[in-house]
């Protein structure tokens, strides 16, 4: 028996009218009880914002995680989904700074893989940028981020922020051979002489690495401020 014949069956005296609205709105509350969560973190790594906005209109939560503690605003930042991203952070109670198992959180991750939109836009929505430990401007730094760089330090980043070993920005920066990035943070004002728990400060792991040019620029920048005094 056919599913309308079944249901007349049960309900002889249901007139036609009623019967469609309620296979209609049978039909509209199927999705957020069929869809699964793997639906919705799927849909928010490969940029599909009509179904994760379908699918969170419908009772799905926002905020929900993977396995690996991904939000999916996380995954979004992360596979550069800025469809997504813009539809998460209108979400009403969105956590724009939850942190996955690795204690990463979504501008973490958009600044380590250089997804500078993804960065705006979150920064535009007020994610932290600027706090103990590993951080968005650390991350950009260490892999070479000018343009992220510069966004988090225009916002007003500590261009001597801290990784857990006490290597800055700029150490990072002149140990990986990213002169971008050693000129953006020497503009912003970025220590010349701290050094981290190995007792190495820019200048020295720049020659250590032989990263000459830079090398040479934070000289230079040194002989600039001793001039300023």
């Amino acid at each position: 028996m056919k599913p309308v014949a079944r249901i007349r069956s049960v309900f002889p005296a249901v007139s036609v009218r009623a019967l469609a609205v309620a296979l209609v709105s049978l039909h509209l509350a199927l999705p957020a009880a069929a869809a699964s969560l793997d639906d919705l973190l799927n849909a928010a790594k490969l940029g599909d914002s009509a179904e994760v906005a379908q699918l969170v209109a419908r009772g799905m939560d926002p905020n929900s995680t993977d396995q690996s503690g991904n939000t999916l605003l996380i995954l979004a930042a992360r596979e550069d989904q800025p469809a997504v991203v813009a539809e998460l952070v209108k979400q009403r109670g969105i956590r724009l700074d939850a942190r996955n198992a690795a204690g990463d959180s979504a501008l973490m991750l958009a600044s380590l893989r250089g997804h500078a939109g993804v960065v705006d836009q979150l920064l535009k929505a007020g994610a932290a940028f600027d706090h103990e430990g590993w951080n968005p401007l650390l991350y950009a730094a260490f892999e070479g981020r000018a343009a992220i760089a510069g966004l988090l330090l225009d916002k007003g980043a500590n261009p001597n922020a801290l990784a857990p070993n006490r290597s800055t920005p700029l150490m990072f920066a002149a140990r990986n051979g990213h002169d971008e990035v050693v000129a953006r943070l020497l503009k912003a004002g970025a220590s010349l002489d701290l050094a981290n728990d190995q007792k190495e400060t820019a200048e020295s792991w720049a020659v250590k690495y032989r990263n000459t040019d830079i090398a040479g620029m934070i000289q230079a920048e040194r002989k600039v401020r001793a001039a300023r005094r």
